[in-house]
């Protein structure tokens, strides 16, 4: 009697282990520009994001100019505008030298960070080369930074910074 019992809970037993995939309706939300709306990045690009940032925070300008490309457009939070590997890093070692003579430690926390990626258009917008990150990061000094970075393969083409001030608790 327990085998029969025992046969009969088998085909429960599988058919409570396995898992239906998930169809959702709509893999995307949100919109960028016209035709585009917003889908998921990859997990790979968040790797790099993380290498670009412990080389940034370390000051390993060697690790962050091999994935800064020299055509690229990157824009500081003061105003800067720069479009290669060579003045971005001087401009990061600048920020870095003027918080060593304002006594601001060089530290932050990385608060988030996540990959995104337009939808391809029949078009081809620039927005569409690769994944883009977005993160924010709290100084040291309580200022809270927001970043955008494209990247196309394991180079980042576009850059954008803002910063707000510090946060008075």
């Amino acid at each position: 009697m327990r085998k029969i019992i025992y046969l009969m809970a088998l085909p429960f037993l599988f058919s409570a282990c396995q898992t239906t995939p998930c169809e959702c309706k709509d893999s995307s939300n949100g919109f960028v520009l016209e035709g585009q709306s917003v889908t998921m990045g990859s997990e790979e690009t968040v790797e790099l994001f993380k290498k670009i940032d412990a080389a940034w925070l370390a000051r390993d300008y060697e690790t962050m100019k091999s994935h800064i490309s020299d055509e690229g457009n990157y824009r500081f939070y003061d105003g800067t505008v720069v479009t290669n590997a060579e003045d971005f890093v001087a401009k990061v070692e600048e920020f870095y030298q003027d918080d060593l003579a304002n006594g601001i430690e060089w530290d932050w926390n990385t608060d988030y960070a996540f990959a995104v990626q337009p939808t391809k258009t029949e078009n081809e917008h620039w927005n569409e080369k690769g994944d883009w990150i977005n993160a924010q990061f709290t100084g040291s000094d309580g200022k809270i930074i927001i970043e955008w970075y494209q990247f196309d393969g394991d180079q980042l083409i576009s850059w954008t910074q803002t910063a707000s001030a510090p946060v008075i608790e």
